[in-house]
């Protein structure tokens, strides 16, 4: 096991956890809400978070930071337990990923973001991490707009 899957991310997991929260908390109707004024639907939100979370797995692999890919499937707007079964697979992947990087990746080795922006894999999934924070923060305003109760967790971390 490598040093950021002992020192970091038990941790992670409790910044992952708050998404997994937040799904029990949803309905498929729920999905389709917008706050208005242009902004996404809460589906199209959580949609674009794991597209998010494939280009950060996809740069522990090739050390190149890419945010092109798109997930065409529809029902991840749509439904909550396609939602949820994407999230787990995709937390399953970025897991694995970094699990295999060598110490030599960690301790060598940048992830290329463009314009000569350069991190090495444990300061990559901090950023990843804060992406996670930035997406509940957004996420958060709309569970409130549907007057859903947040729990816990969400209360003393996310406000």
């Amino acid at each position: 096991m490598n040093s950021i899957m002992t020192n970091y991310y038990p941790t992670f997991r409790m910044y992952q956890a708050l998404r997994s929260q937040l799904m029990e908390l949803l309905d498929d109707g729920d999905l389709s809400f917008t706050p208005g004024n242009g902004n996404p639907s809460l589906g199209a939100l959580c949609r674009e978070l794991g597209e998010v979370e494939q280009a950060y797995i996809d740069s522990f692999k090739t050390f190149t930071q890419d945010f092109s890919y798109r997930n065409s499937d529809p029902t991840l707007e749509q439904r909550v337990a396609r939602l949820s079964a994407w999230f787990a697979e995709l937390d399953a992947a970025l897991e694995q990923t970094v699990a295999g990087l060598s110490e030599d990746d960690i301790a060598e080795r940048v992830i290329d973001r463009g314009q000569n922006f350069k991190l090495p894999p444990m300061i990559q999934l901090e950023v990843y991490k804060e992406a996670l924070l930035i997406f509940y923060g957004k996420a958060r305003v709309y569970v409130s707009a549907l007057g859903k109760p947040l729990p816990e967790q969400w209360q003393e971390w996310i406000g």
